[in-house]
């Protein structure tokens, strides 16, 4: 299926590794022009090598910090600067530290606020503006399954990833008819925060070893694994292009079936 991106101008927040590079990529495929940010040198330039190789669409890759609202302006303004314009926004953002109630100071629920709430607040605010001048303008937040069913030792991304959701829900009423606006919901996907998840919980002894914490993400799975990041990235792809032109204000689980509710 042709998804008429080709020519697009897609900005994803802190995708140098993981979903969102998963979802930068699926864009390039399209033959969209990607625009990615993240904190660290060497992701970005690997992630930079990996888009130019997936489509015939220009690359943006700048080293950013989403927390900082500064960084994410300079983000926006230089993808615009060379695109152009800006057709579709993806918001992502690492996960917080795991742990229970016990676990967190005060400083690690405001740090966890600012990555994964304040980071799309500012992202939308910037682009909303040149989202409007286009006439495909659409916004998916990549979140979590835990803004439906917590997950133990996920306190704050169980509490305050459920703030996006809120978010993306009433900015969907508010930008509409100029920009459709929807999350996506991941159970496990292998990734980098898979496997700092599993390696966590070898530490405080709940797996005997990496291979045992990785056979559990995907035990409860009726599909009977964890997902890919790439069937991720098309799904966020399908979201923000034309297909999905009367999709507005979902909040899609992307888990291979594993959530009950």
């Amino acid at each position: 299926m042709d998804l008429e991106l080709d020519g697009n101008t897609a900005l994803c927040t802190a995708a140098s590794s993981g979903l969102g590079l998963a979802s930068a990529t699926s864009f390039a495929r399209e033959g969209a022009n990607v625009a990615i940010c993240g904190r660290t040198e060497s992701n970005i330039e690997a992630a930079r090598e990996q888009l130019q190789a997936a489509g015939d669409g220009g690359v943006v890759a700048v080293q950013a910090d989403i927390t900082d609202p500064d960084h994410i302006s300079a983000f926006v303004e230089e993808t615009v600067d060379e695109f152009g314009g800006l057709d579709h926004v993806v918001t992502s953002a690492g996960g917080p530290p795991s742990g229970t109630f016990e676990d967190m100071a005060d400083r690690d629920w405001y740090q966890a606020y600012d990555l994964l709430v304040m980071s799309a607040v500012w992202t939308l605010r910037e682009t909303r503006p040149h989202l409007e001048q286009s006439d495909a303008g659409t916004i998916v937040a990549i979140t979590s399954r835990s803004v439906r069913e917590v997950i133990d030792d996920l306190l704050l991304s169980n509490a305050v990833r459920r703030a996006v959701i809120g978010l993306v829900k009433t900015v969907s009423r508010e930008f509409a008819p100029e920009i459709r606006t929807n999350a996506v919901l991941p159970g496990a996907h292998e990734t980098a925060r898979i496997e700092e998840l599993i390696e966590d919980g070898v530490d405080r002894g709940e797996y005997d070893d990496y291979q045992a914490g990785y056979e559990d993400k995907g035990a409860g799975v009726p599909l009977g694994r964890i997902g890919e990041p790439r069937e991720l990235g098309d799904v966020v792809a399908f979201l923000s292009s034309g297909r999905a032109s009367y999709v507005n204000g979902v909040s899609l689980p992307i888990d291979g079936g594993s959530m009950r509710s």
